[in-house]
């Protein structure tokens, strides 16, 4: 890997490590903010009232821990690619509310962020470095396997 390459690569890392970490901080207990995060899932008039308070609690942890293990490098390609998915799983729900006309908190990183194309396209701006990391990983694992792989001359 060059230097420019491994650069891009701990760039992206870092950022989305420092996205998810404290998007998931700012909704967490850690931060008295489960009822206000609850609030904001509530809005999005998608999850079964049930479900709402359970989510709120625990996927702030999910986040932290997905933005932990993107900043240690454990498992980058898989890690990287629940970020992926659950960028695309914002973005749809954002534009799916949005497109619903329901005028709601956001909830992304904070509260008092309302629902616009503006936080569409923010999410979708850090779906790139998630996409990267997938894309740079699969690559590598490639490029590992055929430098593995014995050549027709070699058998």
């Amino acid at each position: 890997m060059t230097a420019k390459m491994r650069l891009i690569h701990w760039l992206c890392r870092i950022v989305l490590a420092a996205v998810f970490i404290y998007s998931g901080y700012v909704k967490s207990e850690l931060n008295h903010s489960t009822l206000q995060f609850a609030s904001a899932i509530s809005g999005y008039k998608v999850v079964p009232e049930k479900f709402v308070y359970p989510l709120a609690q625990y996927f702030p942890w999910i986040e932290i821990a997905l933005g932990a293990w993107i900043l240690i490098g454990w498992k980058i390609g898989w890690s990287s690619m629940a970020a992926s998915g659950l960028m695309l799983f914002f973005i749809g729900l954002l534009s799916i509310t949005l497109y619903r006309g329901i005028d709601t908190n956001c909830g992304c990183f904070g509260f008092g962020d309302r629902i616009t194309w503006k936080t569409i396209v923010r999410d979708g701006s850090l779906f790139i470095p998630a996409l990267y990391l997938v894309i740079e990983s699969w690559i590598r694992m490639r490029k590992k396997q055929a430098a593995l792989t014995p050549t027709a001359s070699q058998t």
